[in-house]
């Protein structure tokens, strides 16, 4: 597999299809949207151990092989992060009442809804951030978020900051995995497996109930 993906790593289209991968996860969340980061990255890696250009083979001799910028893959991964979740977030804000209903259904999503609009209105959005990693945390955040019908600018900055964070470090794992452990299978699937450990902690954060308000003292 890192050898196909290492030929698509030579051209442009790399980011293309990740960014489409990343943008499209919102709504399936089945999309292997991470582990295609990872061996993008993982491929980018052995490229740079070797040098910064270099050559493969194909049918017609020789062309040049350009190794990916680490930092546009982040770029990429993190701007398709951020606009699938304002489409996702537009889609239920517009919903109407079918989509409440349909959360109104959902244990998840109404728990998820309720933690989301006590975060925002406390001013602060890390469960926006701890979400980005938990599957389906994304989908189920961003459609909360919508429904609710919180305000853009309460929403927006986390899911920025969120989607810069997982893509950050989906990219670190791949690359450093790929530096340290070689660009194998086993670098692969060892930066995949921090990345489910990671997705593991956050769902389970994300399970935890929600703190009950402190009592206001008596006057």
């Amino acid at each position: 597999m890192l050898e196909s993906v290492g030929l698509l790593t030579g051209s442009p289209w790399i980011y293309a299809v990740v960014a489409l991968s990343v943008l499209l996860d919102v709504f399936l969340p089945v999309l292997p949207s991470g582990v295609l980061v990872i061996t993008a990255a993982t491929a980018a890696a052995a490229g740079s151990t070797s040098a910064a250009t270099g050559s493969v083979e194909t049918a017609a001799g020789k062309v040049p092989h350009e190794v990916p910028s680490l930092l546009v893959l982040v770029l990429c991964t993190a701007t398709a992060s951020v606009l699938g979740d304002l489409v996702a977030y537009r889609l239920a804000w517009r919903g109407g009442d079918r989509l409440d209903r349909a959360i109104a259904r959902s244990r998840r999503l109404t728990t998820a809804q309720e933690r989301l609009g006590a975060a925002l209105s406390r001013g602060g959005g890390a469960l926006v951030v701890i979400a980005r990693f938990a599957p389906a945390g994304r989908s189920v955040v961003s459609l909360g978020a919508g429904a609710a019908h919180r305000k853009v600018k309460d929403f927006l900055p986390w899911s920025a900051l969120a989607g810069v964070a997982w893509a950050g470090y989906s990219v670190g794992l791949g690359y450093f995995g790929g530096q340290w452990l070689g660009a194998s299978w086993v670098g692969a699937a060892v930066s995949v497996l921090a990345l489910f450990a990671a997705g593991a902690l956050a769902a389970y954060v994300m399970r935890r109930p929600a703190p009950e308000p402190a009592p206001e003292p008596a006057a």
